[in-house]
């Protein structure tokens, strides 16, 4: 997920029969609701992981049971994200934001209520399915109330409220799982979700472009198969073994549906994804940039809250408040960043941020188990942050610029969906990375300190918990020091593989740029 994300189908909202459908009046109360919606949708992506530690405990829960809570989610919403503002578009953007805001305010009463993994997994998935058709509508309901010379300036708002609700979930929903429990990291969705709803219905008037054709669910529901497929084949192999009937099984219809995704979308009418777009190189860059470096953000976002808690001993607030100032600084730098394509054009910021934000993701491989907050982790949020920083505003300018006018909503919604289908995928495919080298660590370690063979039985039986394997009660002072030890300095090392290869899929974004944008014009 963009950190300051941008939302689909901005370009398709901006006709003028839209616009003067909506009173001067009203237009601050559209503006607050699209926030307060948008804001309750990202709290709950990033506050979940402060909660999987949690999770993983409340249900005896492996990592891939805690992969699982956070890529339902994000498999949905992927998948049917460019769906959702299309039937906005179709049939109407008040009623289909309002339906996702109900579907979502239903799914996270399931998730709070949920009273096992599985039925928790189920709960988020639904979650997604609201969250795709209440996302495209937030910035084209934006789009529609206000007239162009006041549009810049509400979004540039949204843009900036939704950065600073980014920054306090997390310590929010870390307060309430550490004090009350982690159901109300989604119960609390509930009156916002009901405030939504009221205000959107008093105050948003009804939208749409009136445009005609299908809708393309056979590609919507060929990417959810592409990707369900994908990312469960990932996901369960490293426990059940790459020969599984099961796995191979569901690696296949990833590939045959990608195939068939491909094929659909080439013949429908009004595609989801027109793939004569990416002939535009300016614009088949950008998103190959997105795909590297939001592919090594969505890898640090899942696994570090995790190394905080876990290894490092932090409460969920304090996990929840160390990526603050990552908020904070893109948040103070992006007019600043805004302005550096008009100076220095797309390319060399394009180069140098996602180098810097390489440099930020190396320096997380530095920081052992223990010493504090200040010495360890500052220092490479900080150095992220920045480079993100310079990244972000070119790089959506690019992908806005990148084809013409009529477009803009389109390309913007594309790169929003590459953005979380590169952490989707990240997940799934650096999660056996870091479970390898963990195993192969663990075993290194345990076998050259004395256990009693109960102990080890134990762990064996619970290599897929990471940092969390529970011991025997009866299990003695020493041996359990030397197991905590031994597993802290595991994740460690694994969690060290994943940055660092982290750091070269940011650096392989920066070569895209650097090839690709060269050589090409802004505009296609």
């Amino acid at each position: 997920m963009h950190p300051i994300p941008h939302q689909p189908d901005t370009a398709r909202a901006r006709s003028h029969d839209d616009a003067a459908l909506c009173t001067p009046q009203a237009r601050p109360w559209v503006l607050a609701n699209s926030i307060l919606a948008s804001g309750m949708v990202f709290v709950d992506g990033t506050v979940v992981n402060v909660a999987l530690p949690a999770l993983q405990q409340a249900f005896d829960s492996g990592v891939a049971g805690a992969q699982w809570v956070v890529e339902a989610y994000a498999l949905l919403l992927t998948a049917l994200l460019l769906l959702g503002g299309a039937m906005g578009d179709r049939y109407g953007r008040r009623r289909v934001f309002a339906g996702g805001v109900l579907v979502f305010g239903a799914a996270s009463v399931g998730c709070g209520l949920a009273r096992t993994i599985d039925g928790l997994i189920w709960a988020r998935a639904l979650q997604g399915v609201g969250g795709a058709l209440l996302v495209p509508g937030s910035l084209a309901l934006i789009s529609a109330a206000f007239p162009e010379q006041l549009r810049g300036k509400a979004i540039g708002t949204w843009s900036g409220w939704t950065a600073i609700t980014a920054a306090v979930g997390p310590v929010l929903g870390g307060f309430l799982i550490e004090h009350l429990s982690w159901r109300y990291a989604f119960l609390v969705n509930i009156p916002f979700v009901l405030a939504v709803l009221v205000l959107t219905f008093r105050h948003v008037p009804e939208s749409r472009s009136g445009g005609g054709g299908r809708l393309d669910w056979t590609g919507a529901l060929l990417a959810s198969l592409a990707l369900g497929g994908l990312v469960y084949g990932l996901i369960e192999a490293p426990a059940r073994g790459w020969r599984d009937a099961g796995v191979v099984a569901s690696l296949a219809l990833a590939a045959l549906a990608l195939a068939a995704f491909v094929i659909a979308e080439r013949r429908h009418p009004a595609p989801l994804l027109p793939l004569a777009l990416f002939r535009v190189r300016a614009f088949s860059a950008a998103n190959l940039l997105t795909l590297l470096l939001y592919a090594a953000l969505g890898a640090l976002m899942f696994f570090l809250p995790l190394d905080l808690i876990w290894v490092q001993g932090y409460t969920a607030t304090q996990a929840g408040a160390a990526l603050v100032p990552f908020i904070l600084i893109m948040f103070a730098l992006s007019g600043w960043a805004g302005g550096l394509v008009d100076r220095h054009g797309a390319r060399l910021p394009l180069v140098l941020g996602p180098s810097i934000a390489a440099a930020g993701f190396a320096a997380f491989m530095l920081p052992g188990a223990g010493g504090s907050y200040w010495t360890t982790f500052f220092a490479p949020i900080l150095v992220l942050g920045f480079g993100m920083a310079v990244t972000v505003a070119p790089l959506t300018t690019t992908v806005m610029n990148a084809l013409d006018a009529a477009h803009a909503g389109l390309s913007s919604a594309i790169n929003n969906a590459v953005s979380r289908a590169a952490g989707l995928l990240a997940i799934a495919l650096l999660g056996i990375v870091m479970q390898r080298a963990y195993d192969a660590e663990l075993g290194r370690r345990i076998a050259a300190v004395p256990l009693s063979a109960a102990v080890r039985v134990q762990l064996d039986a619970q290599h897929g918990k990471l940092a969390a394997p529970a011991l025997p009660p009866s299990t003695a002072p020493a041996d359990r020091a030397r197991v905590q030890e031994a597993v802290a300095a595991a994740f460690v090392h694994g969690f060290r593989w994943v940055m660092g290869i982290s750091a070269l899929l940011a650096l392989g974004s920066a070569g895209c740029a650097w090839a690709m944008l060269g050589r090409t014009r802004t505009r296609g």
